[in-house]
């Protein structure tokens, strides 16, 4: 399993701690975020701030999010489900083997 940088670890969920569902717009999660950061301040918080503010790097940048998708634990997430609906015969193999799967989908 990938760590991902930061304070939050592969089995956090960003979009949890922040309080948004995970398909949720930009601007829906920069409105999340600026909630969670008025309740949590850095200096009365710090350590809540920290994973606040992770959570919302992860979540505003398309490739880290991607990149969590794919390394989520939960096998429920949206990604995982999306490619254990239907098992392919084929055999993909690679760094972008997903790739594959997805368009064939």
């Amino acid at each position: 399993m990938r760590e991902l940088p930061g304070v939050i670890d592969a089995h956090d969920d960003p979009s949890e701690i922040l309080g948004v569902p995970p398909e949720a717009g930009e601007e829906e999660i920069r409105a999340a975020y600026l909630c969670k950061v008025k309740e949590f301040p850095p200096d009365r918080a710090p350590g809540e701030f920290e994973r606040i503010r992770d959570a919302y790097g992860i979540l505003r940048d398309p490739r880290r999010r991607t990149e969590h998708l794919l390394f989520a634990v939960d096998p429920d997430a949206p990604l995982i489900s999306l490619l254990r609906r239907r098992p392919s015969e084929r055999c993909f193999v690679g760094p972008n083997s997903w790739l594959a799967v997805v368009k064939e989908l």
